[in-house]
């Protein structure tokens, strides 16, 4: 068994995203397309290639940012086709509109609604041959070969692809052209001829490292993998797969590691080495749960099962062999099968029809010349009754035809229904218990907030610590990777706010450990200096994660504040402070650096601020200014956040934090919260 995902290239350009890692080239194309859709005089045309632009860069990353991002842009692209005559204008909605519905099919497909992936990839297609657009065909010819495959519908596939790869030759586009060679490969391959799709693997493989295509070198090294496990050349298989797993942690690729951890595990259960296959298997399927990848949860629950019930854990092998039956059901059904079938054939038919009015149209012109030149009336209606005789045997014919037909599927379809009911019933009941186990989970995540709410300051302690203050913290899911941190060490009262990597669970795991290293500076290395305390924690923090097996690049943005009477010292890793002093606002940097690994990590600096009775301090992460809301959906922002306390700020405490949570959620409206937010001031 084997897993190996296409590359599927979008249209257009790239997007924001918060835990992918970007070159210097890729963000400022990113700052570019933000800026794009932040200005107000920008054309309908400008924001929509913005919005399928940005897309491009989050779909690894953040995937479900995806289709926030595709919905502006179809919104834009289709009213603008209805609200302009301009050609020009016209043709680039048009392209904005192939690209999307391209992009929407991936994100059905990926999610598992293959009628809605079907649909979108069959829009895109009439799409891109109406404007010729020769690169968009090329990727949704094979965006479309490659789901007839995953589907069991093979007839098609080939023909798909190498019309593709012929589109992306003619071009010139390398790194179309090395994708199209590995789906042809991979096809060969799971065919049973391994030499031919070993050639197209390195022929991808070679295209891939002469463009410096990373995510193409990763998937070819997967694929070339397969072919040596198969013949048994089990070190050369995982070395590839450890080099292409290499490269996907680089470029953060989640959804390539599922596979490649899978793969990895399938090689350390053939050499019956389970706990290895366990540990990989596991982190494969975390992976394919977070990436909604339906037959990656498919492959992983089966390979578990197995390996549970070689160490007689019937228990566990149980529970992922219900997962598997009910994820494979979902995946592939007699419903999918018979979309598929349904949208060739409209597609066909639809495409004929063009080609069969054409045709009609100019053959009626012809006849309607030659018909008063050849034709008597009494022949023409000699041929007219000689018609209508062949014309009724022909349908009498089909009649026939079509009832044996009918009465043929009838019997397959009685005989198919009893078997789909009692597939239904096994389905229903799985689904049962896996209802039962997501609120498990769902417990014990909220029995995680409980144990992370008792690492922040009780209101108690923190009122009686810093009398004038509030704090707004606004998870975004039930925990979190914001935290708030209070001290009081030699007359000197310690307070922050820390933004961690990440939000969720995931987030709330960072939380704890760089919590743990702020207590551990001031309470077993006696620190009260924030900056010596920012660099101690830096030391811990790494040294913590250096235990993991993995490259560990998490951390934390924090501003980091000491107050001894009147003074104010501060230091912080990229999170600034602001004091607004008689409705002036001051504002001390950080440091450009986390806590946590960074390639030019530096001392952080000290600050010293004398303060005045009436000053007013605002620590806060990033989450507020980063909210989308508003009319146009774009950014809080920062500008926006300090003109609001400059109008606030001698308001009581109480009342700042309500007003400033008020603002959030207006401004956010129906969209969703994208990260933490953590605010809070302090009144000298």
């Amino acid at each position: 068994m084997k897993i190996i995902v296409a590359i599927i290239i979008f249209l257009f350009l790239p997007v924001l995203g918060e835990c992918q890692a970007f070159s210097t080239e890729e963000q400022l194309e990113i700052d570019k397309l933000n800026s794009n859709i932040d200005n107000t005089n920008s054309h309908d045309t400008t924001n929509a290639l913005a919005y399928i632009g940005l897309s491009e860069y989050l779909y690894i990353s953040n995937f479900d940012t995806l289709l926030y991002l595709c919905e502006k842009a179809q919104n834009l692209a289709e009213n603008g086709i209805k609200n302009t005559l301009n050609p020009t204008l016209q043709s680039t909605y048009l392209r904005v509109l192939g690209g999307t519905y391209n992009n929407l099919g991936f994100y059905y497909e990926s999610k598992g609604d293959i009628e809605n992936a079907l649909n979108y990839y069959h829009k895109s297609l009439k799409i891109e041959e109406k404007t010729d657009n020769k690169f968009g065909l090329a990727t949704i010819l094979n965006n479309i070969g490659q789901l007839y495959y995953r589907q069991g519908s093979k007839d098609k596939v080939l023909e798909y692809y190498f019309r593709s790869l012929k589109l992306r030759q003619e071009i010139g586009d390398l790194e179309g052209v090395a994708i199209s060679l590995g789906n042809i490969g991979y096809y060969y391959d799971l065919e049973g001829d391994l030499e031919k799709g070993m050639n197209y693997y390195l022929k991808s493989l070679k295209i891939s490292e002469d463009i410096d295509d990373k995510i193409g070198i990763a998937y070819s090294l997967n694929n070339i993998a397969y072919v040596y496990k198969v013949r048994g050349e089990t070190q050369s298989a995982l070395d590839c797969h450890l080099k292409s797993l290499k490269i996907e942690k680089e470029i953060n690729d989640t959804r390539g590691m599922s596979i490649n951890l899978f793969n990895i595990a399938l090689i350390y259960n053939d050499n019956k080495q389970y706990e290895k296959a366990k540990d990989y298997a596991l982190k494969s399927l975390n992976f394919a749960k977070n990436n909604a990848m339906p037959d990656n949860i498919v492959t992983a629950s089966g390979l578990l099962s197995d390996i549970y019930e070689k160490e007689k854990n019937w228990k566990k092998a149980f529970e992922f062999h219900k997962l598997y039956v009910l994820m494979k059901d979902s995946v592939k059904n007699d419903e999918t099968q018979r979309l598929i079938a349904e949208q060739q054939a409209k597609y066909l038919y639809e495409k004929q029809k063009v080609v069969d009015d054409a045709q009609y149209e100019k053959e009626k012109i012809i006849d309607d010349l030659q018909h008063a030149k050849i034709l008597s009336k009494e022949k023409e209606e000699k041929a007219r009754q000689k018609l209508i005789i062949i014309a009724i045997g022909i349908g009498l014919g089909l009649v026939i035809l079509f009832l044996i037909f009918i009465y043929n599927r009838l019997q397959i379809t009685n005989k198919q229904k009893k078997i789909i009911e009692a597939q239904k019933e096994m389905v229903v009941e799985s689904h049962k218990e896996l209802k039962i186990k997501n609120q498990e989970i769902t417990d014990s995540i909220k029995y995680a907030k409980r144990i992370q709410s008792a690492i922040l300051p009780d209101n108690k302690t923190f009122k009686h610590k810093l009398k004038d203050s509030f704090v707004l913290y606004l998870p975004k899911d039930i925990v979190a990777g914001d935290f708030y941190w209070l001290e009081e060490r030699e007359g000197k009262i310690l307070f922050a706010v820390a933004d961690c990597t990440g939000h969720g669970v995931p987030g709330a795991m960072v939380s704890v450990v760089c919590n743990n290293a702020l207590n551990r500076s001031v309470r077993e290395h006696f620190l009260t200096s924030p900056a010596q305390i920012l660099n101690k924690s830096r030391e811990i923090v790494i040294e913590e994660f250096a235990k993991s097996d993995e490259d560990v690049k998490d951390g934390m943005d924090i501003a980091l504040c000491a107050m001894d009477k009147m003074k104010l010292e501060y230091a912080g890793a990229n999170n600034p402070i602001w004091i607004i002093r008689q409705h002036n606002l001051i504002e001390i940097k950080a440091n450009k650096q986390p806590i946590g690994n960074f390639e030019q990590s530096k001392p952080f600096t000290p600050h010293q601020f004398d303060l005045r009775k009436g000053d007013v301090i605002y620590l806060f992460s990033d989450g507020y200014v980063d909210q989308f809301g508003g009319e146009k959906g774009k950014k809080f922002k920062s500008k926006a956040l300090k003109e609001l306390l400059l109008r606030i700020c001698l308001k009581p405490m109480p009342e700042q934090q309500a007003i400033l949570k008020q603002t959030f959620n207006h401004w956010k409206g129906d969209i969703e919260q994208i990260d933490d937010v953590c605010i809070m001031g302090v009144r000298i």
